[in-house]
């Protein structure tokens, strides 16, 4: 006999913007949604805090790719995203430093781009539009992979899987790719640097990921007026005004299971049924926390101690009182020993001479900060927790260390200017924000954590998965995609128990007759 008909509720841990992204989804299929959320506000990581002094920060991501996908979400919802948020195009879309010599100010013109780059390397130049026109046919014949679920290891041979294997160069890194258009190892950077989104390195990040730094020419880097919490709370408002019910200040406690199925989630002591549950947080933290380790076979405790992970940040937030000069809305200094600093932080080393970046929003959103004032955010990729730093006695050597950094960039005063400063190292991403080992940009992306290899989005019976430790990965626009298959999946298995009931039923008495 089948197990009793589940709520037709679904419950979703998290308000981040997969949470948020399959919530609305599924409340356009008539589907009832609650949201359980542990902090005061919705994004996750994605949302803009404010802090004394009237300065705002955005915590995590600090710009927006690729907003198709998001753009389509809103769109089946009825909705129009321009009309709940304004994305603003940057250009110079980033001002690249690099240290050793040179500087590129990023740009979508390509004319221009390539004036840049041949102040660097004029043979380089030359390639610009070939790199770009291979990485358009290559995001082509991938883009239907990434928009698969990843089930069985049938579908690594799905057609679409095969019809783009010849364009991956799997076995190829970032870097070795570029090489093929790129002699100069700064311009390669240029293109290259990107692979930090995934908090991994371009030389031994698979090449596939090249499509990362095309995606900004050729679609834009976009700027949320507000910050990028704006794009959350319009997504979140959406959400509400299709009847989601979306619980703040409300961390769920554990999956509840019967018989090898969820049927809902423990939160604040309460028991709230659930026909499906969706998990929408860092993956290793909400595995050990919220699912039995006996309903996860394929990723028990030992496999996730042993998962690679990527690397963490130390973070700055800082409000600064006068001008910043000539600072650009996105700047990276690329360090003079780029290849050993990223191999000192896989290394579980601090690196001494760091690259960083650095956020002044406040060049096209004056909303961020006071007149007068701005609101500054600083990166800087270190080693996650597995490495054993003891960042209670490192932080304070380390936040010199940026500050110093930020002299390379002309911010030779800024110290006593500080009027606001909060700091997050690797410990903070663990402890403040559920960041499993601090590594703030989930599972890494190498080749046997991908597709298949990669936690799948129908994660166990009535459990379901959305976030960048699920396919497909990382990075705003990929979750948004990945929440599109997590609620393709669900509301699939979800018209199959149905059927399976309907056959199940006996049929009815004729009329005049008894049932027996």
């Amino acid at each position: 006999m089948p197990n009793p008909a589940p709520s037709p509720q679904v419950a979703i841990v998290g308000a981040g913007p997969g949470g948020l992204a399959s919530a609305m989804l599924l409340a356009r299929e008539g589907i009832p949604v609650t949201i359980f959320e542990r902090e005061p506000a919705v994004g996750g990581r994605t949302r803009t805090i404010h802090a004394p002094g009237g300065y705002k920060f955005d915590i995590g991501p600090t710009f927006f790719l690729y907003p198709r996908v998001l753009k389509d979400i809103f769109e089946a919802c009825g909705e129009r995203l321009e009309d709940h948020v304004e994305l603003r195009r940057l250009d110079p879309q980033y001002h690249l430093v690099f240290e050793g010599g040179g500087s590129i100010r990023a740009t979508y013109d390509l004319d221009r781009l390539e004036r840049e780059i041949a102040r660097l390397a004029p043979a380089d130049a030359r390639n610009v539009r070939r790199f770009l026109d291979d990485n358009r046919d290559k995001l082509e014949a991938f883009r239907p992979v990434l928009e698969q679920a990843f089930s069985s290891p049938a579908d690594l041979f799905s057609p679409a899987m095969l019809a783009a294997l010849p364009k991956l160069r799997p076995f190829s890194s970032v870097d070795g790719d570029l090489k093929r258009y790129f002699a100069d190892p700064r311009v390669r950077l240029a293109f290259s640097f990107q692979t930090k989104y995934l908090g991994m390195s371009p030389f031994q990040c698979p090449s596939l990921f090249t499509i990362l730094s095309f995606l900004e020419y050729e679609h834009g880097v976009f700027h949320p007026m507000g910050g990028c919490g704006a794009v959350s709370e319009a997504m979140a408002n959406v959400a509400r005004r299709m009847g989601v019910d979306i619980r703040l200040n409300t961390p769920v406690d554990r999956i509840l299971y019967e018989n090898g199925e969820a049927v809902g989630v423990e939160a604040g002591g309460e028991r709230f049924a659930a026909g499906s549950v969706v998990v929408n947080g860092d993956f290793g933290h909400a595995m050990r926390r919220l699912v039995p380790e006996a309903m996860r076979p394929r990723w028990k405790d030992k496999k996730l101690d042993r998962a690679k992970i990527s690397c963490s940040t130390f973070m700055l937030y800082l409000g600064i009182e006068g001008d910043l000069g000539d600072l650009a809305h996105h700047t990276i200094l690329l360090s003079k020993e780029y290849e050993r600093n990223i191999h000192e932080i896989t290394n579980g080393i601090l690196p001494e001479e760091p690259s960083i970046y650095v956020h002044h929003a406040g060049v096209t959103d004056p909303s961020l900060a006071p007149k007068g004032h701005a609101s500054l955010y600083v990166l800087v990729p270190v080693p996650n927790l597995r490495c054993g730093i003891d960042w209670a006695r490192e932080a304070p050597r380390y936040r010199a260390v940026a500050l110093e950094r930020l002299k390379l960039l002309g911010l030779r005063d800024i110290e006593s200017r500080i009027r606001f400063e909060r700091v997050v190292t690797p410990r903070g991403w663990q402890d403040e924000f559920a960041v499993f080992e601090g590594a703030t940009f989930n599972l890494a992306h190498n080749l046997t954590q991908m597709l298949y290899f990669r936690p799948h989005n129908r994660f166990g019976r009535n459990v379901y998965l959305v976030g960048g430790g699920t396919h497909p990965g990382s990075g705003l626009p990929v979750i948004y995609e990945g929440a599109r298959i997590t609620t393709r999946l669900l509301l699939e298995d979800r018209e199959r128990r149905r059927a399976g009931q309907d056959r199940a039923k006996p049929a009815a008495a004729p009329v005049g007759e008894a049932a027996v």
